[in-house]
């Protein structure tokens, strides 16, 4: 069911359902999550089991602050307090050492485990509502069916999952792509995941450039080679061979759609390709990025080309999602 999320009743409401081990979907800055109370391992397992997730792909704790935190870190490193300092509340995951005794099925068995303070206003009023239930914090992936398109709306997580969900509307989100994940447990910073923070923001923030390599060993949120992905078959091209693969179809093709920033819209025929055109900034095409993936499946099309995002750190986020959508 989908209640309005600035209405403090409902708040209040699902706070009571997250405090009593059950699902509730929100809204965050990034996508909609799928959230359980993170200190329970069987609350936490009920999202495995809702979204087919493999219990060994970990899940982001999302806390009020960094304060709460602590319930959760074992070593709040010097890193950790400079980049939270400065970019949370935001879109941005921290991976720390993991306390002993909390928060294992989250982490997915690991020692490590990744947290984050949410900036949307109905995210911040859940996680405060459920702390004053004894809730320390929220586990909670994107609130879609594993491996597929992540939700940017309410309408779009009550499509994927049972009416008897709690999905609390927060709009569409702001951000669109999931946050930017940093491995903070050494003294230098680890790109896990690109979002829509730029790399140099975060060295900014972090007052260091990020280290060369990852731990090989570490499982973070979102980097199974094939993500993300709609039902029809996507497939990115850069501009030469997406206009080559067009000449060759034809715009009558049935079943096809294209999503690109700087081909010309070709001439849409009855029957024909369905053509959206991507936004030349990176923020707002990372903004619609999982709609449009979303409206084109819904559309029945068998077939999506998109185009090669611009170079830049800017668009890593969005590229690194299409990467993994069009992977097998």
């Amino acid at each position: 069911m989908v209640l309005n999320g600035s209405e403090a009743a409902v708040i209040e409401r699902a706070a009571l359902e997250l405090a009593a081990g059950r699902l509730v979907a929100f809204p965050t800055e990034t996508v909609y999550g799928l959230g359980a109370r993170a200190d329970s391992d069987a609350a936490v397992a009920r999202i495995f089991e809702a979204k087919g997730r493999p219990a060994d792909h970990p899940v982001i704790v999302h806390v009020t602050d960094a304060a709460a935190a602590a319930a959760y870190a074992a070593n709040w490193t010097p890193l950790a307090e400079r980049l939270t300092a400065r970019l949370w509340p935001g879109p941005l995951t921290v991976i720390v050492e993991r306390k002993p005794d909390i928060g294992a099925a989250a982490a997915a068995g690991q020692d490590s485990v990744g947290l984050r303070c949410p900036a949307h206003p109905v995210a911040q009023a859940l996680l405060r509502a459920a702390a004053a239930k004894g809730v320390s914090g929220v586990a909670a992936p994107s609130a879609n069916l594993f491996g597929r398109i992540s939700p940017t709306t309410a309408a779009h997580v009550a499509a994927d999952f049972p009416a008897d969900l709690l999905v609390l509307d927060g709009g569409a989100c702001e951000v669109g792509i999931e946050s930017t994940i940093v491995d903070c447990r050494g003294a230098a910073p680890v790109l896990l995941r690109p979002g829509i923070l730029s790399n140099e923001l975060i060295e900014a923030a972090a007052d260091q450039a990020f280290a060369a390599s990852a731990d090989a060993g570490l499982r973070v949120s979102g980097q199974l080679e094939s993500h993300y992905a709609p039902r029809a078959t996507l497939r990115l091209m850069d501009s030469a061979k997406l206009q080559a693969a067009l000449r060759v179809l034809g715009p009558a093709f049935p079943g096809l759609a294209v999503y690109s920033h700087s081909i010309s819209r070709v001439r849409q025929q009855p029957g024909g390709l369905l053509w959206r055109t991507m936004p030349a900034r990176a923020r707002a095409a990372a903004y619609e990025l999982f709609s449009v993936l979303r409206e084109l499946d819904a559309a029945g099309v068998q077939l999506i080309w998109v185009e090669q995002p611009p170079p830049g750190s800017e668009w890593d986020g969005v590229r690194d999602r299409l990467q993994r959508a069009a992977s097998p």
